[in-house]
Formats: C-alpha cells, structure tokens, sequence
C-alpha cells in the first residue's frame, strides 16, 4: 500500500511508475492519496485499488486527522507492506503502524531542508525517532542518505536511485521540429535560444534565483527565451517579477514536448533528493544544468559537473553555465549524447522499481517467517 502526498510533480510519477511495474509484476497494489491532484486517477488506470486519504502538504493540526484516516485505511487494506512517500505520509502512516506492519518511508528530500528554526528542530527530532518504527528508509540518491546521516537519523537506509520510462522519454526523432508541436511558442522565433524549466513553482525550485540569473543572461544573449513549465504556491509572485522574454507553460499533463523543444535544461533547486526533471531531459537527449544539491551531482554522467553544475541560490554562477551552452551548439550536442546514454544505462524506471519490489519481498518474507498471530487487528495478513 502507498499512502502518499502530494500527488503531483515528481513524487507522484515516482509512484505511478512503481505502481504500473509492481502490478505488472503480479502485485496487489493500494493507493491511498489525496483526492486532488493526478494521482488517484492516474493509480485507478493503471488498475491499483485507489482510496481518498485527504491530507494537506504542510504540518499542522490536521495532523490528528490525517493519521487516524490512515490508520482505518491500512486496517482496512490489510497490506504486507506500507510504502509512506514523502513527509506528511511519513508521519502519518508511521504513527498509525507503530512498527506492526513493515513500513518503507520514502523521503524524496528530507522535510528539515524546507524549513528553519524550531520546526526544522522538531522536523530533525521527528525523523530520528521514527526510525523505530521505520522497517527501511529508501532515499534516491547518496547525497539524500548522506543529508540524513548528518542530522542524526541513524539507520540502514538503502539507495535506490529514481528512474525514468524511457519508452516515454525519447530524443525527437529525425528531421522533427519539436517547436512546431507547442503552440505557446507560436511567434517565438525558431532560432532563438530556449531554455527551460520544468518544476513546481515554489521555493524549493529556485525559479526566483534562475530569473534573476536570465536578467543577466539576456543582457548578452536578447534573443534568448525561457518558459517555466508548471504551476505552484509562488506563480503569482513569479509571473510580477518576469521580464516579457519570460513564457509560463502552467501545468501540462505531458512536459517531454518540452524537454524535446530546449536547448538547454536548466532546475535550479535550493534542496533536492535527486530530481526527475534533469533525467527526464537527458533521456530526451538535452543538456541539463542543475545547482548541486542533494543527489543532483550524482545524476550527471561523469565529467558533466564542470559544465552543468553549479552552487545553489548564485544567479551569476548560474547565468554563466547556461550561456555558455547556449552559444556553443557543439557542446550541447555532445553533452546531449552522454547525457542519454548515462541515464539508459543506470536511471531506467525498471531498474529502481526491481529494486523496490526485492525490499517488498524481503520485508514481506521476513514478517512471514516470524509472525504467529496477528499484531495489529484486522491489519495483519500473518
């Protein structure tokens, strides 16, 4: 069972591929979500048994709630194993289990990162605790593991990087002109440089950082576009700062059009586990530049951080990289092909979710062997 929010942006296709390939796999697959927002829906047509579980982004009073819903639910599904993604379902589904059911908690970046002072502290203690009742942490890269480790949560966490479906994240085919496929782009020149970003228009993204790093970038490259794929708490305040050379895609139910239409890819995160985006773009053949954070140096193909790697929250670092991709094509080019090539090889959605599914039966198979009687009521399959 996955009991997850939020339920759009990257976490949401993190799960939606793990539930596709785990029901192909002959696995009985819960989703239990919000009902806003793709998920739910998505979860439903791939064939999963989906269930309303209303819970908010942020930490709160409703926390009560939340966890007393998630506690009836997993009673009610009765799985072997409970997969928690990101921080509120965390929580919740941590302190309705209490250890009795296997629990995989899958931060996609540790929730301390996104705030400061007095949560940040509790958000720190919170998670070193719940380690106790916490089968397996699964972070998506090194650097996530690592994050963890220095705020005291000590536990065998494994790594298993996310992965991209690369039958869907494809390079444009010969002779294709991607442009021509967006209609936002009509009366764009085709030959201007285009940058974009894909990602939830919030803190967290850095798309303030990266607007005012492209004032300073148009100041040498005029022709230059970017466009701003998604939507999010920040837009309003985004959208009153951007300069005309500046496009807001919004939300869109499919971004590789996108991704297949840039020259440059940039995501400039504040804190990152490790990012779709980036791979979602290299999959499609396009240079990226990201800041480094989290996994996201982990995501480049070796040799690539000195082109698309730079320091967070630095508009003129960030300025830098992604002018100079976009005036040498050659570069982009090759950065481009290695770029694909790196995520075939070591970022394909069936890698990661093999790797899932092997902790599911290690977990399931070890509960088996040492249950005897049921331990949490009308919960347990033992």
């Amino acid at each position: 069972m996955h009991l997850v929010q939020p339920v759009d942006g990257g976490v949401a296709r993190v799960v939606a591929d793990l539930v596709r390939d785990q029901l192909l796999g002959g696995l009985r697959v819960s989703v239990a979500c919000p009902g806003a927002g793709r998920l739910g829906a998505e979860a439903a047509r791939l064939g999963a048994d989906t269930y309303t579980w209303e819970a908010t982004r942020a930490p709160g009073p409703s926390l009560l709630g939340e966890t007393l819903r998630a506690a009836r639910l997993i009673r009610r599904v009765r799985p072997d194993v409970v997969h928690a993604h990101s921080a509120k379902a965390g929580v919740a589904a941590r302190l309705a289990v209490r250890g009795r059911i296997p629990t995989v908690f899958q931060p996609h970046a540790w929730s301390f990162e996104a705030v400061t002072g007095p949560v940040a502290l509790a958000s720190r203690a919170w998670e070193r605790a719940a380690v106790r009742w916490t089968a397996r942490v699964v972070c998506v890269s090194e650097g996530e593991r690592a994050t963890g480790e220095r705020a005291g949560i000590r536990t065998d966490a494994l790594v298993v990087p996310n992965g991209v479906d690369l039958d869907h994240y494809r390079p444009p085919a010969p002779g294709e002109n991607p442009r021509a496929a967006l209609p936002a782009l009509q009366g764009v020149d085709a030959e201007a440089p285009l940058v974009v970003c894909v990602g939830r228009l919030c803190r967290q993204k850095g798309q303030d950082v990266l607007l005012d790093a492209w004032r300073e970038l148009t100041a040498e490259l005029p022709a230059a576009r970017l466009v701003l794929v998604g939507d999010g708490p920040d837009e309003a305040a985004l959208r009153a700062a951007a300069p005309a050379s500046v496009l807001f895609a919004g939300a869109v139910d499919d971004v590789t059009p996108w991704y297949r239409a840039a020259d440059v890819v940039v995501l400039p995160s504040r804190w990152e586990g490790m990012a779709l985006a980036p791979l979602e773009a290299m999959a499609c053949q396009k240079p990226v530049v990201v800041t480094d954070v989290g996994g996201s140096s982990q995501s480049l193909p070796p040799g690539h951080a000195l082109f698309c790697l730079v320091p967070p929250d630095s508009p003129q670092a960030l300025a830098r990289a992604v002018g100079a991709l976009l005036v040498n094509a050659p570069l982009r080019t090759a950065l481009g092909h290695q770029g694909h090539q790196h995520v075939t090889t070591t970022h394909d959605v069936r890698q990661t979710a093999e790797a899932i599914a092997a902790l599911y039966r290690e977990l399931s198979g070890a509960r088996r062997s040492e249950c005897k009687e049921p331990t949490f009521k009308s919960t347990s399959r033992c």
